[in-house]
């Protein structure tokens, strides 16, 4: 969901794509951005296009063809990654989970370490799975041999801690739609020092144009040159959603998608169901439990959408028809939307032939009673 005050600001007027106004709305952003990102770095900035390009800028830009690219594969968007990868020419390499597992520190530093990896990338928060990736560990060992490291953050930033310098990512990638509650079209990337000095000095010239991102440094710093006409409404609702976050405070917000996810875990636990992803690993802004067995997922969310004007989403690939994906962040992310959004589930579940094994709603509630302040 977005925010009024967000579509209020896409509805100021525009301004031209080498005009200073817009150049200050950048630098707003820019410095909002880092703030999110737990990022003090220099290279911080919001791409033209959704999260899918911040992802192929990131692979564009720092793999090249014939070097050796890790992935750790346990969902879709790592196989995304990989697609990537293998276009750009790289020699891809895979250590791989079932889709809704996270690994162990050790595991992904000893595969990093064995293979050498030029560029090492993971899925922090793996959208199609509802499960988080610790970072540090991938980065440390990455760093231990020389290795960059790309972070996909596109279900994290704004609404848990991504913490970059703190892990110590070189590149990270997200999108303006999801945790940051604006409406999609623009992808923030933010870079390492380590990062951006090795892109200055490549001198193979990029495989593409439009992400490449030494072509962007001298559009959005320095010399302004003219690159590509920026969509300039989507500056505006970015740096608002941003500046809501800024008010609320990031630690606050973090909090608070924490607090409501927990609330919604314990309703539908309380309900019988299960969830995918194992305790320590969950994302806190996408949630998956698993559909019960006999019960249709397509159905239960047609009901959803028809009888209560909710839309969740199913899963896909191998989990097609087994995870109800229920995004819970943004303005979403309430005590109200979260008991609200309980009682549906429960009489839809219920419609489908399901029956809970208590009331989910009282279940969350009572989780809130118990936590206040």
């Amino acid at each position: 969901m977005v925010p009024e005050r967000v579509y209020d600001a896409m509805s100021k007027p525009i301004v031209g794509h080498l005009d200073a106004y817009f150049f200050q709305v950048v630098e707003d952003i820019r410095g909002l951005l880092r703030k999110v990102f737990g990022a003090e770095n220099a290279f911080t900035v919001a791409i033209s296009g959704t999260g899918s390009a911040g992802m192929e800028t990131a692979v564009a830009n720092f793999v090249e063809p014939g070097s050796k690219f890790a992935v750790l594969a346990n969902g879709f968007f790592c196989d995304r990654i990989t697609e990537m990868g293998k276009r750009y020419g790289a020699e891809v390499v895979r250590l791989e989970k079932p889709w809704g597992e996270a690994f162990s520190g050790e595991e992904a530093a000893e595969f990093i370490r064995t293979q050498k990896p030029r560029v090492a990338a993971f899925v922090q928060a793996e959208t199609s799975t509802g499960a988080f990736q610790a970072s540090k560990a991938i980065c440390d060992a990455a760093h231990e041999v020389g290795a960059l490291v790309i972070a996909d953050t596109v279900t994290s930033l704004g609404g848990m801690p991504v913490e970059f310098d703190a892990n110590g990512i070189d590149i990270a990638y997200s999108c303006s739609q999801k945790g940051l509650s604006c409406p999609p079209g623009l992808a923030p990337i933010t870079l390492s020092s380590q990062a951006l000095e090795w892109l200055r000095a490549k001198t193979t010239p990029q495989r593409t144009w439009y992400l490449d991102l030494k072509l962007l440094d001298q559009y959005y710093d320095g010399a302004r040159r003219y690159h590509h006409t920026a969509p300039i409404s989507m500056f505006y609702a970015l740096r608002e959603a941003l500046i809501a976050i800024a008010e609320e405070g990031v630690e606050n917000r973090w909090a608070r998608h924490h607090r409501n996810h927990l609330a919604f875990v314990a309703g539908v636990e309380a309900m019988g169901l299960k969830m995918h992803v194992a305790q320590g690993h969950r994302l806190w802004t996408l949630n998956t439990p698993r559909v019960p067995a006999g019960v249709d997922d397509l159905k239960v969310r047609q009901r959803l959408l028809a009888e209560h004007d909710i839309e969740v989403l199913g899963g896909f690939g191998p989990l097609a028809g087994q995870v109800f994906r229920i995004g819970i962040m943004g303005p979403l992310s309430t005590e109200e939307n979260v008991l609200m959004l309980l009682g549906a589930f429960e009489k839809c579940l219920r419609a489908e032939g399901y029956q809970p094994a208590a009331s989910g709603r009282e279940a969350a509630a009572a989780f809130y009673a118990s936590h206040r302040g």
